[in-house]
């Protein structure tokens, strides 16, 4: 059994828990799940359990001489700022790249190495799913920083896009459950003022990470011309995000007498979603949350006089203007929902977020969505707010002023082509340096 105070010693302290495996080879000390996935690179690392296996001396002797902290300076010596660091909570695909990069093709010592996601231009073809057929159809896809854009084709041999997507307004989260594969991307971007998905995939693990790194590049460097005050610590929580919470709840409509229906909800900073299907295109309605301060606050159950709903466990989100009515099935999706908006309502709003709050206190279908009994009020975010596109211009991201530069965001905004109208937009998709 290898000493305990030589495993306490050289812990690594990335939120990982119960690092009780290491790999003798390399002299990092790694959690259970992480050793399956160093065992499946016996060339350049082999396993043992710190509590259960035998070590000999060399090899203890070599891992009280190494450990994590000396690891990382060899063999992260040169990741890019942009780059993903994926922690325990982020899925396999995430975890088993960065373990191979890091180990196995020793991308962070050789630079040259990075160019599949570090060039500023990519193309290559990825399984997208379509908006109406459900079908997973093969499309070729081209990412160019020098015009801001994702864009993907119908035809290989196709000159015009399909749909072109402006950097300044797109994130990209893997989703391997929701989408049904193991390398699933979910691909969030403006459409005429609304929130559009898009849902992608490749049989290649490492090739759908490096679109998902070249993504966050092609958004850092957007960032860092926009905002060249902004320090990378600032920006790089910015280049993509992973939803608060997500799953299904019953709702009702404004009036509170309509029957309660089963939707796909999302909670995304401070703008929860709500869809028929996972996997939809575009949302059914949104509403804006904002903070304690505001009058916004999350009551657990719901009023006493409340009909309709079928799931037992209720949420009561109040909002300035009026109330609105969720069920969840479980007391424990009950509570991760409570827990996922008692961060938001208690987090302080920025000076821009005040402006996203105007007529936000409503379900606001998407202008894509499809009409019905879901269409229950105008949309909060289909048009644009002078305020907002002001402070943003002023302050830069997150009432960080831009020094020497106090227009570098509107020229950055127009350089890319965004109309007054989506301004609000850019700080609904991350320019806003919040926590």
């Amino acid at each position: 059994m290898l000493c305990a105070e030589t495993s306490q010693k050289n812990i690594w302290s990335a939120g990982w828990r119960d690092p009780d495996w290491a790999s003798y080879t390399l002299g990092v000390f790694i959690c259970l799940s992480c050793s399956g996935i160093h065992r499946n690179i016996p060339q350049v690392s082999k396993v043992k359990s710190v509590r259960l296996d035998a070590w000999d001396d060399a090899q203890v002797e070599f891992m009280t001489s190494r450990g994590n902290h000396v690891a990382r300076a060899a063999f992260e010596s040169e990741v890019p700022p942009f780059y993903y660091r994926p922690s325990a909570s982020d899925c396999q695909l995430l975890r088993e790249q960065w373990i191979r990069a890091k180990y196995e093709r020793q991308e962070f010592t050789h630079p040259e190495r990075q160019e599949p996601y570090s060039a500023g231009y990519r193309e290559g073809f990825l399984w997208k799913r379509g908006r109406d057929n459900g079908q997973f159809l093969s499309r070729k896809f081209v990412l160019t920083e020098r015009e801001g854009a994702l864009k993907y084709f119908n035809r290989s041999d196709a000159k015009e896009p399909k749909a072109i997507m402006k950097i300044e307004h797109l994130n990209a989260t893997f989703q391997p459950a929701k989408i049904g594969h193991p390398h699933g991307l979910q691909v969030t971007y403006l459409k005429d003022n609304s929130t559009r998905n898009i849902f992608v995939y490749h049989e290649d693990g490492k090739e759908m990470v490096d679109w998902f790194n070249a993504l966050r590049a092609a958004r850092f460097h957007y960032l860092q011309v926009a905002f060249p005050g902004a320090s990378d610590a600032d920006l790089v929580p910015k280049l993509s995000r992973n939803y608060l919470q997500e799953g299904y709840m019953e709702k009702t409509g404004p009036k509170q007498t309509e029957g309660f229906r089963k939707r796909w909800f999302t909670m995304d900073d401070r703008r929860l979603m709500y869809f028929k299907d996972p996997l939809d295109a575009f949302a059914r309605g949104e509403v804006f949350i904002g903070s304690r301060e505001s009058g916004y606050t999350v009551l657990d159950g719901l009023p006493p006089s409340t009909q309709g709903h079928h799931w037992p466990h209720g949420i009561t989100i109040v909002t300035p203007e009026r109330r609105f009515l969720l069920a969840c099935e479980t007391e424990s999706e009950q509570r991760a929902w409570m827990e996922a908006f008692r961060k938001v309502v208690d987090r302080p709003m920025l000076p821009q977020e005040y402006a996203g709050e105007v007529g936000g206190a409503a379900w606001g279908p998407s202008p894509m969505a499809p009409s019905g009994p879901d269409r229950l009020a105008p949309c909060p975010f289909s048009s644009g707010s002078p305020l907002q596109a002001q402070t943003l211009a002023r302050d830069g991201p997150g009432g960080l002023r831009a020094p020497d530069s106090p227009d570098v965001a509107g020229e950055a905004a127009v350089a890319g082509g965004m109309r007054d109208s989506a301004a609000p937009d850019v700080l609904r998709w991350g320019l806003s340096l919040s926590g």
